[in-house]
């Protein structure tokens, strides 16, 4: 349960104000079919992520757990720091051939490529060494903060402060770094 619930926390709050969150939004204004667009956001996460969080289960049991609880710790700082500098909808462009659906499991999937949700369930997956249900935390924080976006929208940017969002997303980065060296046998 901790695997799931940790996932869920840290993507939902590290994906407010994310590219993937944008993309979301534009897709959703663009399309104006909220379900079919959170029927492709589950499906290019649960790949992505059950890619990610596979992988990261997998260098689990090819590096030294003290070796790897001091790189996982260090990523989650480093991720501590990116996580401050807001993305930007540069280059998210959607040109809708494909319709919703088809349009939102491509563009989703390939935003997440290399994001730092996509990098950070590497990290978890590595950490737990449960893809299942890291990939189960990270795609329900996914869905919940890329629904905010499509259901809500405009009206919720308009009321929440993204920066203090970024600053909450930061803390909880760090806090999960220095759980895993406190954690350590």
């Amino acid at each position: 349960m901790d695997a799931i619930l940790h996932s869920f926390a840290l993507v939902f709050v590290s994906e407010m104000g994310d590219k993937t969150q944008l993309l979301a939004l534009i897709l959703a204004s663009r399309f104006r079919k909220p379900w079919a667009i959170m029927a492709g956001i589950l499906v290019a996460t649960l790949l992505n992520h059950g890619l990610a969080s596979w992988l990261g289960g997998r260098l689990s049991t090819a590096v030294n757990p003290d070796h790897l609880a001091w790189a996982l710790a260090l990523i989650f700082f480093a991720f501590a720091g990116w996580i401050l500098i807001p993305d930007k909808d540069e280059g998210l462009k959607v040109e809708p051939k494909y319709g919703a659906f088809v349009t939102t499991v491509v563009t989703l999937f390939l935003a997440e490529m290399g994001d730092k949700t996509q990098l950070a369930t590497i990290a978890l997956g590595a950490h737990f060494n449960s893809p299942v249900y890291v990939t189960l935390g990270t795609t329900a924080g996914m869905m919940a903060a890329d629904g905010l976006a499509v259901f809500l929208g405009e009206r919720l940017t308009q009321k929440i402060s993204m920066k203090w969002i970024r600053y909450f997303a930061a803390a909880l980065f760090f806090a999960f770094g220095v759980y895993i060296l406190a954690s350590r046998n």
